[in-house]
């Protein structure tokens, strides 16, 4: 354990060098850059930076940016089978590289209205794959996953937001083990349930956002008529953006009808950054 933990600080440190790499390639993507000017951009040589990116995406820079084009989103979005996943109890996503379940369990209607009293919070910061992470987990589960945008503080307040009358505890050595599920490569058959807090209508659409596999997409229009709404674009969008936990409920993975990546609460360049490595790996175990 510590020494995948150690892993995932190292990585953590050269994910913020592969964010700046791909905000610079938005910005500049129409004068399509060589890798010399972007491994400046980053301060690093062309050779460090190559061995860098293929050391955190398991590709070349090039490669992973293919993954990251709007035509190739179209393709994605083009394939029918994209929402025919079966969600029952969970999620076993055939295109990951280990076999990850997520259960989930709602609050009651009484507990949605309490905002958590009475419910015991411990909470840690993690260094992962994507960028450091809080996580909040309760007796029946995980409550709160999201990425460190700012600081530690405004993370942890928008914790505090969502349970306002729980008890929260700082407790890394309980959320922990956690990160290595989670993140990880590595085989496991160990459920991890979520602790869901929202309205009717929110659930469902994070329950059609479980239904989304490894390098598949969904448009906001999708997601909509799953749920039994088509015409709610605007509260799907909304709902999708209010997702509690953040990566294992892949609200990453629904963009503009058009291929436009869109928006993230935790980031553009994050999004595309854990899209480009869902599609390369995707691609890496043969699944078509």
């Amino acid at each position: 354990m510590d020494t995948i933990l150690s892993d995932y600080r190292e990585l953590c440190d050269d994910y913020q060098r592969i964010e700046l790499a791909i905000s610079f390639l938005e910005e500049n993507f129409k004068d399509q850059p060589e890798l010399k000017e972007v491994a400046e951009h980053v301060g690093l040589s062309e050779y460090h930076f190559q061995r860098l990116f293929t050391r955190w995406a398991g590709i070349s820079p090039k490669r992973f940016l293919q993954f990251l084009t709007k035509e190739n989103a179209k393709e994605l979005l083009k394939r029918g089978s994209v929402l025919e996943a079966t969600y029952s109890v969970g999620l076993s996503s055939p295109g990951r590289l280990h076999d990850l379940f997520v259960s989930t369990e709602a609050v009651s209607p009484g507990e949605y209205k309490t905002r958590g009293a009475g419910l015991l919070i411990r909470y840690g910061f993690h260094p992962t794959l994507f960028g450091e992470v809080l996580i909040g987990l309760t007796e029946r589960g995980i409550c709160h996953l999201s990425f460190v945008q700012e600081s530690h503080e405004a993370s942890l307040l928008h914790l505090k937001t969502d349970w306002k009358n729980a008890a929260l505890v700082r407790d890394a050595s309980a959320t922990e083990a956690l990160v290595a599920p989670i993140f990880s490569q590595e085989e496991t058959t160990t459920p991890i349930p979520l602790y869901l807090s929202g309205t009717n209508f929110q659930l469902k659409v994070w329950e059609a956002l479980l239904t989304i596999p490894q390098g598949g997409l969904s448009t906001y229009e999708q997601i909509a008529g799953q749920v039994g709404h088509p015409g709610a674009l605007r509260a799907v969008g909304t709902a999708v953006g209010h997702n509690p936990i953040a990566y294992l409920i892949p609200c990453h993975r629904v963009i503009l009808k058009m291929g436009e990546f869109g928006n993230y609460r935790w980031g553009p360049a994050r999004k595309k950054a854990i899209l480009g490595w869902e599609a390369a790996h995707f691609a890496a175990v043969g699944i078509s």
